[in-house]
């Protein structure tokens, strides 16, 4: 209480400003880091509004014992900073910024005469550096489009001008084979391998047209002079340069540079996606992943996101294209929400990115914990059915028969969403006579239950009716005479408009087609539609085979056993040659089995 008091003192000595606030507790390990254009406000609405707040936020509010602020200039400055705070000292309560993976980086190493390479570490070294690239093959192709249209060294020799004048290193085979003027010689000067290297920047940078209108002059330049085989080597260079620029995704020549950021908001995580378009050609790629702690607003993960995405990527574009406005905004920068044309498409391409991204966190937590998917898909169904418990328990009934004759059902069971194989159940039906499907599924299901309850075992929490509202009242019928109509949700599925009906509704329930609710109902109903029609084709052919081989005199079981062995079937049996069937059970029983099918 005491300590309430004194934070109270403290929150009032708050100014109302831009700036970023920080949660300790007694221990003084920062709990919390956060952003506010107005602190005061914001760090007194953790105090005095908790009714509204998550079970997290109040854990967190029961543990702060000091709060400390810093002032800024700008919303802006609020953003940047809270970002460097979190990531320097990576707070319990805050969002995690996942980054699993180490994207490789092209380095243009601060070197007299620098090398241009890929590399896994981003080093302040005074080198610059071009990516991430979520590719390592682009990386690859970018390197070796490099090494085809500029000669550079390779080596990391130390080419300073002092050890070229005496002479100090020998060409190597990169030399040899035309790969590198050998600069370590002084066969190349430093303003023309820097001519290469702004070049090379160019084309990193997506700004092709440079490098392709200096090589289409130096062409046309050495043609006019006779030089052919130099025009032939720089038109060469330019094919290789247009063979590039066609394999990079076009957008619009009507869209200039941009950066593209879009977001998928989830329970416990979230995706942002970014793209990079230069003139016209997305150049760049990066999706960064945060874990979630206090429930955070779409609109603050997607700020945090897009200050940490360009600080990673090095971005300094002004143009920023996003589905929604983040709540604090980087200073110089104009925000655009499209809703149709060329930049709407871009944002539905980040946001299929997003999507792919999603998925396979979603694969990931699914794989640590397999229950998880099984629990969401439940809680979608009873949700979508209005159930008051999870139905970890369902079953299904289906009537198979064929113009009435051999009347069978058929109950599957799922559990946790999956078939449960082991429990499926076939039924003869005992009581009906002839085609009466509402008989016959009054009869199943009432013995079904009868004998569950018999065994004192455990009753499903929905039962799903294959068919429409004379189905689903037969079946009524009889859980209301075992008296547990009230302990079961009963459901019947009609084929031809997939509708739900439930008991004493009138009204059916139409569930989206691609809805998981609807998914499960058809896979169990499928189920039970197989599995009836599997059993009902064995006792047709056992029948089948009964009242025919069994007219047959002489065709005893061991005879009929070894025919069913060898052709499987009553159809095969009959179209065999007689020379076949006199090798494997005999002459006589041969003319016997063929004259009764003859007569036939």
């Amino acid at each position: 209480m005491e300590s309430r008091e004194r934070l109270k003192d403290k929150i009032e000595l708050i100014p109302d400003k831009y700036g970023v606030y920080q949660f300790y507790n007694k221990e003084n390990e920062l709990l919390y880091v956060g952003k506010a254009k107005k602190l005061k406000k914001r760090v007194q609405s953790y105090f005095f509004q908790n009714d509204t707040h998550s079970r997290k936020v109040k854990v967190l509010v029961s543990k702060i014992y000091d709060i400390k602020y810093i002032l800024v200039e700008t919303e802006s400055d609020a953003l940047l900073l809270e970002n460097n705070l979190i990531k320097k000292y990576q707070p319990r309560y805050n969002i995690l910024l996942k980054d699993d993976k180490t994207y490789p980086w092209i380095c243009i190493k601060n070197e007299t005469f620098p090398r241009v390479v890929s590399t896994r570490k981003h080093e302040n070294d005074g080198s610059v550096y071009f990516g991430p690239y979520t590719s390592g093959l682009l990386v690859k192709t970018i390197l070796d489009l490099v090494k085809k249209l500029y000669p550079l060294r390779s080596c990391n020799l130390n080419l300073d001008q002092k050890n070229i004048a005496l002479n100090k290193y020998k060409p190597c085979l990169e030399y040899q084979i035309g790969n590198c003027l050998a600069p370590c010689i002084g066969n190349q000067d430093k303003v023309d391998y820097d001519k290469n290297i702004l070049e090379i920047q160019n084309i990193l940078k997506g700004n092709l047209s440079t490098a392709q209108a200096w090589l289409n002059v130096s062409m046309k330049k050495a043609a006019r002079e006779y030089k052919f085989e130099q025009a032939q080597f720089y038109k060469s260079k330019l094919e290789i340069l247009k063979k590039y620029q066609s394999k990079s995704t076009i957008v619009s020549n009507k869209v200039t540079n941009i950066d593209i950021f879009n977001i998928i908001d989830k329970s416990s995580y979230a995706v942002v996606n970014f793209l990079k378009v230069i003139r016209g050609s997305i150049i760049q790629t990066y999706t960064l992943e945060l874990k979630k702690n206090l429930m955070e607003t779409t609109e603050e993960l997607l700020g945090i996101a897009i200050t940490e995405i360009r600080e990673r990527v090095n971005s300094k574009e002004k143009n920023i294209v996003v589905p929604i406005k983040p709540d604090f905004l980087i200073e110089g920068c104009s925000y655009t929400i499209p809703k149709q044309g060329d930049k709407a498409k871009l944002l539905e391409l980040s946001y299929r990115n997003c999507m792919a991204h999603s998925y396979e966190i979603e694969k990931r937590i699914e794989a640590q914990n397999p229950m998880d998917k099984a629990n969401r898909v439940l809680l979608t169904i009873k949700d979508d059915l209005n159930m008051s418990e999870l139905p970890t328990h369902i079953e299904c009934f289906d009537n198979s028969n064929l113009q009435g004759t051999n009347p069978v059902s058929s109950c599957v069971v799922f559990r946790n969403a999956k078939p449960s194989k082991r429990d499926y159940r076939h039924f003869n039906v005992k009581t009906v006579i002839g085609s009466d499907d509402f008989a016959t599924m009054e009869e199943v299901v009432y013995r079904r239950y009868k004998r569950l309850l018999d065994e004192n075992q455990s009753l499903p929490q929905l039962v799903v009716i294959d068919g429409g509202k004379g189905q689903l009242n037969s079946a009524a019928v009889s859980l209301a005479k075992l008296g547990i109509i009230n302990k079961i949700k009963l459901i019947g599925i009609a084929k031809r408009l997939e509708e739900i009906f439930s008991v004493g509704d009138p009204v059916p329930l139409y569930l989206d087609k691609n809805s998981t609710t609807l998914k499960v109902i058809q896979n169990i109903r499928n189920e039970a539609h197989r599995f009836g029609i599997k059993h009902h084709k064995l006792k047709r052919s056992k029948i089948s085979i009964k009242s025919e081989l069994d007219k047959i005199v002489g065709i005893g079981d061991i005879t009929k056993q070894i025919l069913f062995s060898e052709y499987k079937s009553l159809e095969k049996i009959t179209q065999a040659k007689q020379e076949e069937l006199e090798k494997l059970i005999g002459k006589a029983k041969t003319d016997s089995l063929l004259g009764y099918f003859k007569k036939k």
